[in-house]
């Protein structure tokens, strides 16, 4: 039986609630969360002990903002995933635990934590 609470929840946010109960970030390896829209796809890199992001990355990104312009979406997420690698190479992180947060692991999120492993990341 739902928890009163639990009601007005979408599917999606129950998937990512369960899997967060499983999942969490530490200094060692910490959570690469990624969240997409219909139009962006954001990424950052959360130490969860402290409640500090260590890196981020987006569609919005300066860095890579002109490219995803004329770029499809998997294209884009592409450029976000090897951004956030960067970023968090950049920031000593080389190893982390990759939090879907209850959206499919296929199309977008593929492609993005695809390139974050080519770039270097491990999970």
């Amino acid at each position: 039986m739902a928890r009163v609470h639990d009601r007005n929840l979408t599917a999606r946010e129950r998937r990512a609630r369960r899997i967060r109960k499983k999942i969490s970030g530490t200094p060692e390896r910490p959570r690469l969360s990624v969240y997409k829209s219909n139009k962006h796809i954001y990424a950052q890199v959360i130490d969860d002990t402290v409640g500090k992001t260590l890196a981020f990355a987006s569609t919005l990104s300066k860095e890579i903002r002109e490219k995803v312009a004329e770029a499809t979406k998997s294209e884009a997420a592409r450029l976000v995933g090897q951004l956030v690698a960067e970023k968090a190479k950049a920031a000593q992180v080389t190893r982390v635990v990759f939090d879907r947060n209850g959206f499919p692991y296929h199309g977008r999120l593929a492609v993005l934590a695809d390139a974050a492993r080519e770039a270097g990341l491990e999970f």
